[in-house]
C-alpha cells in the first residue's frame, strides 16, 4: 500500500510517499515546491517526479492521498476529504488563514485530477475531541459557544506521536495500543496507575498538551493557532480588552489589529531582532535586553502550562520536548525544567547537551522522565490514513 501525504502552505507544497508493508511504514520519496501559484501544476510535477523515480506508474498506484488539515470547526477526526470537508475548511478560514485555504484548494485539485484516488483528512483538532467539557469551554455567552467559540487545540498529529512514542519508551504497551487506535475505538480505561505526559511542541508555532493514558485532557492552544504560548510572530494569549483599547487608543482598524497580532507579534515583537529563536538567542548573548525578555517570556509561558497540567493530572510521568526549538534548544529545555527537583524532575546537564536525537535527559533518580522525541507528524498522518482505509473499506471505491 502506498500513501502520499500532502503538506500544503500558502505558497508551498511538500510531500512524502509512504509504502506500508503491513503496519510498517517506510518513506520511499519526498519533495518540496516553493513559491507555488498553481497547485494543479505542482501536483502534476509531483506525480511526474514519482513516475520518473520509479515509485509510481500512475495515480492509480496510490491507495490514498492524506492531508494534515488544521481546523474544520465541529468537523474533526480522520475522515474522507470530500466536498463537505472543503466547505468546512473555507468556513473557518478566518481562524486559520495561512492553512485552511491552501488545504481546501489542494484537496479540490487532487479530487479533480485524480477522481479515482481516495482523499483522507486528519484534522489537527482530532486529538482533542475527547477533552473534558471544562477544558474546551470559555466563559462566554451560550450563543457564542454555539457559534463555535471554544478551545479546539492544534498540533494534534505531533502530540499524538509523542503520546504513542512515550508510552513505548516507558514500556506501557496497553497505553501505546490505545493511543494508536484512538480515532477508531475512542478512549478506553487502563488498569493500574495512569500514564501522565506533558508534551511541549516548541517551534515556529508552539503548544503544550496534557495527555493521560493516551488521551488529551488539556491544551494551551484555544480557538485558533494564534493562541497559547507566544508564537514566532503571533501573539499567543492576550487579554480580550486589549483589542478595543488599541482600537480607541491608536485608531487602528480591527483588520489592522488582527494583522499586527498575527504577523508582527510573538517573538518578533518582543525581541525586535526576528522571529527565529536562534537569532533571538544570539542577540540575547550579545546583551540585547529585549531579546532576553523575549526568551524569558516564552519560557515562562511554557512553564505556566506545564505547571497547570502537572497540577491538573496530579503529577507527571514524562515531560517531552519536540519541534524545532524543543529538539534543538538546550537552553530553553534547561530553563523550562529549572527548579523542579522538588517535584521529582532532575535534569542531567550532560544528557541535555544534545540536539535532534531521541534522548532521556534525566538523572537515574528522577521520578519524572524528560525526553527529546523528534517530531514525525507525516508518519502519524500516514498511519491514520491507512487505519481509516482499513476501517472503512466500502468507501474505497470512489
Amino acid at each position: 500500500m502506498k500513501i502520499l501525504i500532502a503538506n500544503l502552505g500558502s505558497t508551498s507544497f511538500k510531500y512524502r510517499l509512504f509504502r506500508f508493508d503491513g503496519e510498517t511504514a517506510t518513506v520511499i520519496a519526498k519533495g518540496a515546491y516553493e513559491r507555488v501559484t498553481d497547485y494543479g501544476t505542482a501536483i502534476d510535477d509531483c506525480l511526474a517526479a514519482l513516475r520518473t523515480e520509479g515509485h509510481l506508474q500512475s495515480a492509480s498506484d496510490l491507495a490514498a492521498v492524506g492531508f494534515k488539515t488544521v481546523l474544520g470547526g465541529t468537523i474533526t477526526g480522520c475522515l474522507d476529504a470530500d466536498e463537505s470537508v472543503e466547505a468546512a475548511l473555507l468556513a473557518t478560514a478566518d481562524l486559520a488563514p495561512a492553512h485552511n485555504p491552501p488545504y481546501a484548494a489542494g484537496i479540490r485539485q487532487f479530487r479533480e485530477k485524480f477522481p479515482g484516488v481516495r482523499r483522507v483528512a486528519l484534522f489537527e483538532t482530532a486529538f482533542y475531541q475527547w477533552l473534558p467539557e471544562y477544558a474546551h469551554r470559555y466563559a462566554v455567552p451560550e450563543t457564542w459557544y454555539q457559534a463555535g467559540v471554544r478551545r479546539y487545540g492544534f498540533h494534534g498529529a505531533s502530540h499524538k506521536f509523542i503520546a504513542e512514542r512515550t508510552a513505548d519508551l516507558l514500556e506501557r504497551s496497553e497505553v501505546a495500543d490505545i493511543t494508536r487506535g484512538l480515532y477508531q475505538t475512542g478512549p478506553r480505561v487502563v488498569a493500574g496507575s495512569p500514564l501522565r505526559i506533558i508534551s511541549c511542541h516548541l517551534g515556529g508555532s508552539s503548544s503544550v498538551t496534557a495527555i493521560c493514558d493516551g488521551v488529551a485532557v488539556g491544551t494551551s492552544m484555544g480557538m485558533s493557532p494564534q493562541s497559547g504560548v507566544p508564537q514566532n510572530n503571533r501573539v499567543g494569549d492576550l487579554d480580550s480588552a486589549a483589542i478595543p483599547y488599541i482600537h480607541r487608543k491608536l485608531g487602528l482598524s480591527i483588520s489592522e489589529i488582527e494583522r499586527q497580532l498575527t504577523k508582527e507579534s510573538g517573538l518578533l515583537a518582543l525581541s525586535g531582532v526576528g522571529n527565529d529563536m536562534r537569532d533571538v538567542r544570539a542577540a540575547a548573548l550579545a546583551g540585547n535586553r529585549r531579546a532576553e525578555i523575549a526568551i524569558e517570556t516564552f519560557v515562562q509561558a511554557v512553564r505556566h502550562w506545564v505547571g497547570a497540567f502537572w497540577l491538573e493530572m496530579g503529577g507527571c510521568d514524562a515531560l517531552v520536548f519536540t519541534g524545532g526549538i524543543g529538539e534543538n534548544n538546550v537552553h530553553v529545555r534547561e530553563a523550562v525544567c529549572a527548579g523542579l527537583a522538588g517535584m521529582g524532575l532532575i535534569l542531567d546537564d550532560r544528557r541535555n547537551d544534545v540536539s535532534s536525537l531521541e534522548t532521556d535527559l534525566t538523572c537515574c533518580d528522577s521520578t519524572t522522565r524528560v525526553f527529546i522525541i523528534p517530531a514525525n507528524e507525516e508518519l502519524v498522518v500516514a498511519r491514520e490514513v491507512r487505519r481509516h482505509l482499513l476501517a472503512t473499506p466500502a468507501a474505497c471505491a470512489v
